[in-house]
């Protein structure tokens, strides 16, 4: 069950850690039904399910940055021991463990940009906790 809390501007507190749930799931961060992504890495511009507006993200290099942060650090380590257990060639190192880094790294960016999609719906960063925008006269 999420508690509700207001802040001291009277907004309602969005749940952080369940934003960030939904966003790497690649769910709406407000509602959990709707697709967050309308491509691989696109974001959609709103949500089909509650129609709340997603066009505000600025995830930039950060999911990279971190996709490559955890990547590496997972891989180099198990690099190390699978050599050291098995001595295989470098030919077989180099493309078990290239092809490993590429499918961990695809499977890892979506993810991880939609963790960060929710951090900044939930913590209304960039646009996401502003009133809806006045259409211009």
């Amino acid at each position: 069950m999420t508690q509700t809390a207001t802040t001291t501007s009277g907004e309602t507190e969005r749940p952080t850690r369940e934003a960030m749930l939904r966003g790497a799931r690649g769910r709406c961060p407000a509602c959990g039904e709707g697709r967050l992504f309308s491509s691989y890495l696109k974001v959609a511009d709103h949500c089909p399910n509650c129609n709340e507006a997603l066009h505000h993200q600025r995830a930039d290099d950060g999911p990279a940055y971190l996709t490559i942060l955890l990547v590496s650090h997972l891989g180099a380590p198990l690099l190390l021991a699978c050599y050291m257990a098995w001595r295989p060639s470098a030919m077989t190192m180099i493309l078990t463990f290239g092809i490993g880094a590429v499918i961990l790294s695809l499977l890892l960016l979506p993810r991880i940009k939609g963790g960060m999609v929710g951090l900044q719906w939930a913590r209304r960063m960039h646009g996401f906790g502003s009133p809806p925008e006045m259409a211009s006269s």
